[in-house]
């Protein structure tokens, strides 16, 4: 389709939807966040829930926005601008939980969805092993947040950033060997208000943005492809701001050498290395092996059948006791850093998220939890002289689904005492890797062995980054491999890199999550040759 008719019909399809009765005009009209119609909607619900018999209830008022468009080359390849509202009830009735949602917000719906969730619950309660218990929470009567946005990515018309994603390819393709590009932009507006029986009532307006490209290289004799992916920049919870901050134009250039320069590059010899891992690659490996296994019902095995369990267990063997990593290693868990993709005001029980180590010193020391897991620890934390309280690490990914446990903004910290530097961390190296960007990678059902691959990878000689490499993965084991880091970078060295798509639960549900972390080195590291046949 060409560029001017695409953007027409997108535009004609966007007014019509604008006038259907009872189309997004009037779910605008009824889902404005935080007016009064909505917030006696909510107050409808829980009175109907309570009525029920219902002992606790919660009602999520949501309406979601998402948007996309990609292309390849000179071509448009997708575009999607969808929204869905509607509102999800939960409940606590005879010690279980019930949920039941609906898209349709009005009075007689709302009371109708009470009492179904109430229904649900008891339906439940007949298999519950024990009563659900609920750690307590801070009241808040009237909370308000929004993602620090500057530009509402909603607003910026689609032809100018059809026109940068063109830009930004053109600009790759002008090197040369650079033989396809595809690029794209994905926002998510999230406009969310919660309302409890225990007096809570908080609007929260949470945006996500995602500019990304893969420029790919093709070698004269067609006998090799190589690929290079945007990964210096992040997936972000900011504006159009952040499109326009990440210049993709003049970027697209650089990541298209580096392909080229894949090519060329010498294939890495198996063997082992000391590693120097760049924040846009050690991210995920800190969300795959710090992270998730973290996770509270991960651990107690409520995630076995689908997104799996964890190696930490029984939990009485590790809390306080497993030396996660050596004494420089400090885990943050947190949802407030400005811009992070699960950082928020409220979670979606109400609760104002905490900052706390998962690891401190190298020990583990605390896990996720909701105000449902929160007193499944509750031995540990008096024993430790903690209070029993949730983290706020509850979510859903819209109005139809039930929340649960979902990770927070996991961080390695910098160095403590100094800020060292990435010269430093390459210069105690004889013979390893630099590692920049992710890549393919898998991991076990515990967390506990894995293997990952990167973008970009050079060979570090006598404490000199050399040349470029090629087909490098590493393998892990998790508790090995984080007691191996010896040095990590300091504060100037700090980046935020994130996950867009992180799936769990049945169903599933997509979270966004933000990792921040500085470089760090890890010594005598298994790598392998992924170009090399059996």
């Amino acid at each position: 389709m060409k560029r001017r008719e695409f953007i027409t019909r997108s535009a004609a399809a966007a007014a019509g939807l604008s006038v259907l009765p009872g189309g997004a005009a009037h779910a605008a009209r009824i889902l404005a966040p935080g007016d009064a119609d909505q917030r006696e909607l909510a107050m409808r619900a829980l009175d109907a829930a309570r009525s029920a018999g219902a002992q606790y209830a919660d009602v999520r008022i949501n309406r979601n926005r998402n948007q996309s468009v990609g292309t390849r080359e000179r071509q448009i390849t997708g575009f999607q601008d969808s929204e869905t509202a509607g509102f999800g009830v939960r409940v606590l009735a005879n010690g279980a939980w019930g949920f039941a949602a609906s898209r349709e917000v009005n009075a007689e719906e709302v009371t109708r969805v009470a009492r179904q969730a109430v229904a649900q619950a008891r339906a439940n309660a007949a298999a519950r092993q024990r009563p659900v218990e609920l750690a307590p929470v801070e009241r808040v009567t009237d909370g308000r947040w929004q993602s620090p946005i500057q530009v509402d990515p909603f607003d910026v018309p689609i032809e100018e950033k059809v026109n940068l994603l063109f830009e930004a390819n053109a600009a790759a393709l002008g090197v040369a060997g650079a033989r396809f590009v595809t690029s794209s932009l994905f926002f998510l507006r999230e406009e969310k208000t919660f309302a409890s029986t225990e007096g809570t009532y908080t609007v929260q307006t949470i945006y996500r943005t995602l500019p990304q490209m893969t420029v790919t290289a093709v070698a004269p004799d067609g006998g090799d492809f190589q690929a290079r992916q945007s990964t210096p920049v992040a997936a972000m919870g900011l504006g159009y701001e952040h499109v326009r901050n990440a210049d993709l134009v003049n970027n697209a250039r650089r990541w298209a050498e580096d392909a080229v320069a894949k090519l060329s590059a010498k294939p890495v010899e198996p063997g082992r290395y000391d590693l120097v891992m760049m924040p846009s690659h050690l991210f995920l490996t800190i969300h795959e092996s710090i992270a998730h296994p973290t996770e509270l019902d991960r651990i107690m095995g409520f995630e076995a059948n689908y997104a799996g369990t964890s190696f930490i267990h029984p939990i009485g063997d590790f809390l306080g006791k497993f030396r996660y990593g050596q004494d420089i290693m400090n885990i943050q868990a947190e949802r407030s850093t400005p811009g992070a993709l699960a950082t928020v005001g409220w979670d979606d029980e109400g609760v104002r998220p905490d900052e706390y180590l998962i690891v401190r010193n190298g020990i583990l020391n605390d896990l996720q939890t909701t105000r449902e897991q929160a007193p499944m620890l509750a031995d540990w934390y008096r024993q430790s002289g903690k209070p029993v309280r949730s983290h706020g690490n509850s979510y859903a990914q819209s109005w139809a689904d039930v929340q649960f446990q979902r990770m927070p903004n996991v961080n390695l910290m910098p160095h403590a005492t100094r800020d060292v530097k990435l010269d430093e961390l390459v210069g105690g190296i004889e013979n390893g890797i630099l590692i920049e960007g992710r890549g393919s990678y898998s991991i076990d059902q515990q967390r506990y062995n894995a293997q990952f691959g990167g973008q970009v990878f050079h060979e570090i000689r006598n404490g000199r980054v050399g040349g470029m490499l090629k087909d490098v993965a590493y393998q892990m084991r998790t508790p090995e491999f984080w007691n191996g880091m010896d040095l990590i970078g300091g504060r100037s060295t700090y980046e935020i890199h994130g996950s867009f798509n992180d799936g769990k639960g049945q169903p599933a549900q997509s979270n966004a999550v933000s990792h921040g972390c500085p470089p760090a080195r890890f010594r005598q590291v298994n790598v392998i040759n992924t170009g090399r046949r059996a």
